[in-house]
């Protein structure tokens, strides 16, 4: 069960910042809040029993989610599908070499209430100052924002509900609402203001160590989080 706390909440360029001193030493951060992000798929999974469908973006989101799911693909059937003519490669690998499969985004919108889970990983905390979606990703999206209305398919957003601005909470239409979202390293500034609040659902910080650097700057913004901390269990 989560509880309410108030929080700090960061600037996407803070968390990356506190990122960079970790993944130039070696750290396996995506592969830490791949890790993270699968338990709580398969947690999911026991409440939601039935196919997942990935939505794959090109950045470390897409990484992640298609890390993720390759470790939960022996517990349910896996569609995947790619928003962008670049992906995650080796992400991908692993979560076909696991069983899943990629689909068209026209095989989705011809049966989107068939999936129990969906995994958006879309977009995240890129430098881009637009965070709406386009192309194959805001079509999907869409599509399934009316196809889900009102059905018991869960959402899980990586690290932010895609489309929504990681530092200002704004938001157009094309936004899949999250009934949880799992954020990685900090809680995201845009997590807790503007549509965020709306948007994000149940917030779930997966800790990647990021405490040292963040410690050097202010949160953007602090404010009530209904969040659940996860550790990182990758390192040793």
């Amino acid at each position: 069960m989560s509880t309410i706390q108030v929080m700090g909440a960061y600037t996407a360029s803070a968390v990356r910042a506190a990122e960079a001193p970790l993944l130039e030493a070696g750290a396996p951060l995506m592969q830490e809040a791949a890790a993270a992000l699968a338990e709580v798929i398969r947690a999911q999974l026991v409440q939601h029993p039935g196919t997942v469908l990935v939505l794959a973006g090109a950045g470390d989101n897409g990484g992640d989610a298609l890390y993720a799911v390759a470790g939960v693909a022996a517990l349910a059937p896996v569609d995947v599908v790619l928003t962008s003519d670049r992906v995650h490669r080796a992400a991908l690998a692993a979560a076909l070499a696991a069983g899943a499969t990629i689909r068209n985004a026209a095989d989705v919108s011809s049966r989107p209430d068939t999936y129990a889970l969906v995994i958006d990983g879309i977009l995240g905390i890129g430098a881009a100052a637009d965070s709406r979606l386009r192309g194959v990703g805001r079509a999907v999206v869409e599509t399934l924002l009316v196809a889900l209305k009102g059905s018991r398919t869960a959402v899980i957003a990586v690290d932010v509900p895609s489309g929504l601005h990681p530092d200002d909470g704004s938001a157009d239409a094309a936004v899949l609402p999250a009934d949880i979202t799992v954020t990685f390293g900090a809680v995201k500034a845009g997590l807790v203001r503007g549509r965020g609040p709306e948007l994000a659902g149940e917030v779930r910080v997966v800790d990647l160590g990021l405490g040292p650097g963040l410690a050097r700057v202010h949160p953007a913004v602090t404010g009530p989080v209904a969040a659940v901390s996860i550790p990182a269990r990758v390192r040793a």
